[in-house]
């Protein structure tokens, strides 16, 4: 950027900054240019050679703010290591840091965060980021007084002001036409659309008075009369990062659900999430808010479901084997799995979700008697490092990729690995079911799985997940949702099994339905409740 350490003065060191932001950090913004160009014919091409001028006109007048003697130097040294991490997610994996994916890097754990540090990485923060900040810091910026410093500074943000204006004379409905073609456009430009996004998000967590907490649901009853006299248990494994498309029960062409194939899961198709990060999705499916109404400063302020489930007298337990409940759990018996609590199973880093087995072993073994549902929230298929969720002896489509790198894998590799983790997901599921079997004495037992989102896999040149839902390929937002039912639940519950099964086939599910299919089951009654929304409640006698 700054190739030697020569005198320069403020505006010049803005200049250079703004252009190098421009041919570096925005290549990705430019690769969406160009896949716009190939969509719209006649485009003139001198328009096109505009936009980067435009930009770092646009650049130049915004890093001018903040070119203020003993700002200039940590504000752009921070900045820039900022950027070279977001290009890097932007350019390798087409990841865009909106509101929903600032909310997700706020909320991920150290563990989760070193799943992203790979050799590929470390080289775009050294060559990107730590150099570019070691050149700032050591350029030699000469400040003149200050009313003669104020009208340099004036003069260049009106000459590239003057800059834009006559683009803008030009240009401007090809730019409002190309912008309208092409919405995404925006959330690639760095460094203002991140830091806009990061800003909305400090003011909305951090900044704001917090809103009045509002309990829902204080009227919720069990009105559950099993004439057996078994309470219900339920069990719901949340899922990680599964996507439908790779389910053998939604037409995959590969075996991902051999070990649940023969205990009668009933298949819920055309299910979609509310969001695409944990962030987003988990508080968001257990809310009272759909995705449409879906507000997160809103939803941390008000009862979930398990809240409800809780006041209408069922025990709830959560046992958390990812990267927390995002305060969907936080009033009732919750526990986050020690990363050293197995030696067999965890590494210190990361476990095995055959961990969480273990302590539905443990519950069960000393279980109240009473209606309960225990939420068992699994890693299941969370990226980068997909080989790690999964153990040596569940390793069965090979060659599978077995590094952080996703990108310099092929892709048979790359699909290889993520099946295995859909292939191991389907063992926990039924090895869920298998103990639910064994507590028929005791209970009568139901398990439901879904997952929060899904996954790119490199399609259209996307990894990964955390796309604007407005973008966000189908690979990101169609999802599993399986659901097993014993027997003596289905009757004494009143469910029609054959009726569930024809309604699971037409499809048409979400997110959205989760917060009162678990009230139904459970037959929690409540003012809270919306029966329309309940998967279930159109075949319960």
């Amino acid at each position: 950027m700054l190739a030697r350490f020569k005198t320069l003065s403020v505006n010049r060191f803005t200049f250079i900054t703004a252009l190098f932001y421009v041919c570096i950090f925005n290549i990705p913004l430019f690769d969406i240019i160009k896949k716009g160009i190939e969509k719209q014919p006649d485009v003139d091409p001198i328009f096109i050679a505009t936009m980067p001028l435009f930009l770092t006109f646009a650049l130049s007048f915004v890093f001018s703010l903040f070119t203020v003697k003993y700002l200039v130097k940590p504000f752009f040294i921070i900045l820039t290591l900022l950027s070279s991490s977001v290009f890097f997610a932007a350019y390798q994996y087409n990841v865009v840091f909106d509101y929903g994916m600032i909310e997700n890097t706020f909320q991920t754990n150290h563990a989760e965060a070193l799943m992203y540090v790979n050799f590929a990485s470390i080289i775009n923060m050294l060559i990107t980021g730590i150099l570019p900040a070691y050149l700032i810091y050591k350029a030699d910026i000469q400040y003149q007084p200050f009313f003669k410093e104020l009208l340099h500074k004036v003069l260049f943000m009106l000459t590239m002001l003057a800059g834009l204006a006559i683009i803008a004379f030009f240009y401007f409905q090809d730019y409002a036409a190309f912008g309208r073609n092409n919405d995404e456009l925006k959330r690639y430009i760095v460094p203002t659309y991140f830091i806009g996004a990061a800003s909305k998000y400090i003011n909305v967590h951090y900044l704001q008075t917090p809103m009045e907490y509002q309990q829902l649901g204080l009227d919720a009853k069990n009105v559950s009369t099993n004439p057996n006299g078994k309470p219900n248990l339920l069990v719901l494994v949340v899922g990680e990062t599964a996507r439908s498309m790779n389910y053998q029960y939604y037409g995959y062409d590969k075996p991902t659900n051999t070990h649940t194939q023969d205990q009668g899961l009933i298949i819920f198709k055309d299910t979609h999430s509310c969001g695409t990060a944990t962030a987003v999705s988990l508080p968001c499916m257990f809310s009272r808010m759909g995705r449409e109404d879906y507000d997160s400063r809103r939803a941390y302020a008000q009862d979930t479901a398990v809240d409800v489930l809780n006041h209408g007298g069922i025990k709830v337990q959560w046992f958390d084997n990812d990267s927390g409940c995002k305060g969907v759990c936080d009033q009732v018996e919750n526990i986050t799995i020690d990363l050293n609590s197995d030696p067999e199973l965890c590494t210190g880093q990361y476990c095995f979700d055959q961990v969480l087995l273990n302590k539905l072993d443990e519950t069960l073994a000393t279980a109240e008697r009473k209606d309960t549902v225990i939420v068992l929230h699994v890693i299941g298929s969370h990226g980068p490092t997909y080989f790690l969720r999964y153990p040596p002896e569940h390793r069965k489509f090979t060659p599978d990729c077995q590094r952080s790198d996703i990108q310099n894998c092929s892709q048979d590799e790359l699909i290889n690995t993520y099946d295995n983790t859909i292939l191991y997901t389907d063992y926990i599921i039924s090895e869920v079911v298998k103990k639910l079997q064994n507590q028929q004495d005791k209970f009568d037992p139901a398990m439901l799985y879904l997952s929060d989102h899904g996954e790119s896999l490199g399609e259209k040149g996307m990894y990964l997940h955390g796309a604007p839902y407005s973008i966000a390929p189908i690979e990101q937002t169609s999802i599993p949702m399986l659901a097993w039912v014993s027997e003596d639940f289905s009757k004494d519950n009143h469910l029609d099994m054959a009726c569930l099964a024809e309604h699971a086939a037409k499809g048409g599910f979400s997110h959205d339905n989760l917060f009162d299919s678990l009230l139904g089951l459970m037959n929690v009654k409540t003012e809270v409740y919306q029966p329309k929304l309940d998967i279930f409640a159109s075949c319960r006698g």
